[in-house]
């Protein structure tokens, strides 16, 4: 039976394929898989192939003097172990990529039609049970959008490529896990964008993606406020009291504990202290800003509710320093390991 990572329960007759994208071909990406694949000694269970581009890889490891040797690979090939796996998408999909031609730090259309490229045979592969998880490197959503597709990012490209409706943004490292309520929503129509539907389904989300993919038996859960000191019973704001608290409320679930609302200055003070395992914040930065700030150089950006696995390296494409040698696998490592461990989870439940 070909093992497959679009269920609940994944049976391993062979090692777990995990699809790592390459991302912009002229961001980090490429440095950060040659690093990470040349360098770290993997598990045999879970085995990494790359999506992406044979010759900007080998470019780029002849430039930066990486040793490892790069060779093309197919569905249903043996994983050469101590070689990187490149599977470029086929024909097709309408792919061409002119790597000599490029240039670090510049992306187009022909880069951002090759990062969707890369997304696009992942996913297509996973459906099929070819492969099992996938760990994306950063793109560019100015050239994605160059390319003629319309997504803010790959959270909502995966959302639209899997028809999944009831999806979420979650960052996650070994200390702190925050969900974001609202993702790239500018920050003056924060407000007005929160409802208490949407609270109560990224609170079940969280609750349900604890217990699945990182095997909480029941998770303990708080919710961020939105005003200073919580509204400071609406002297501050009322969102607490008309929106997060009744969403709070009923959002109790036996599976789960959950907390809330708690003023945003302390809530993350206290799930590093292990009085939760996640804090669902209710806007980009009020949630990423505390943990980038301990996860900085392992954080993971994972895709709550999808049918598949994807974790998410926590950082952009850094054409300020691609190609020059600079970039640290850190957060790729994390998100390949962190994707192995929901594999694994998974296979348990």
């Amino acid at each position: 039976m070909p093992n497959t990572g679009t269920t609940g329960n994944i049976s391993f007759s062979r090692p777990g394929l995990v699809a790592i994208t390459m991302g912009c071909p002229v961001g980090i990406g490429p440095e950060i898989i040659l690093r990470f694949l040349a360098r770290r000694k993997l598990p045999d269970k879970y085995l990494p192939v790359v999506v992406g581009d044979i010759g900007v890889l080998q470019r780029c490891a002849k430039e930066l003097q990486v040793s490892i040797e790069i060779v093309a690979w197919q569905p249903g090939d043996q994983i050469d172990v101590g070689k990187i796996q490149v599977l470029e998408p086929g024909e097709s999909e309408g792919y061409v990529l002119h790597s000599a031609e490029l240039h670090w730090g510049q992306p187009g259309r022909e880069t951002g039609y090759a990062a969707a490229a890369y997304i696009l045979e992942a996913v297509r592969l996973l459906g099929r049970g070819e492969l099992d998880a996938m760990v994306t490197c950063p793109i560019s959503k100015y050239a994605l959008q160059l390319a003629g597709y319309e997504f803010s990012g790959h959270t909502e490209m995966l959302a639209s490529l899997c028809d999944t409706q009831n999806y979420g943004m979650m960052m996650a490292g070994n200390r702190l896990k925050v969900s974001l309520v609202t993702i790239h929503t500018p920050l003056a129509t924060v407000a007005e964008q929160l409802n208490q539907g949407e609270v109560r389904r990224i609170i079940n989300l969280t609750g349900a993606t604890l217990i699945k993919d990182f095997g909480f038996a029941r998770p303990r859960i708080a919710v961020a406020g939105f005003n200073p000191h919580g509204g400071e019973s609406g002297l501050f704001g009322e969102e607490e009291s008309k929106i997060i608290g009744p969403a709070v409320a009923r959002a109790f679930s036996e599976k789960w504990e959950l907390a809330g609302p708690l003023p945003p200055d302390t809530v993350f003070k206290m799930a590093l202290d292990n009085r939760f395992d996640a804090v669902v914040a209710m806007y980009h930065d009020q949630g990423l800003i505390p943990f980038k700030l301990v996860h900085f150089k392992d954080g993971v950006n994972f895709t709550m509710g999808l049918p598949i696995i994807r974790t998410s390296v926590d950082h952009g494409t850094a054409y300020d320093i691609a190609g020059k040698g600079l970039a640290s696998d850190s957060s790729l490592e994390a998100a390949f390991f962190m994707a192995a461990q929901i594999m694994g989870n998974r296979e348990k439940s």
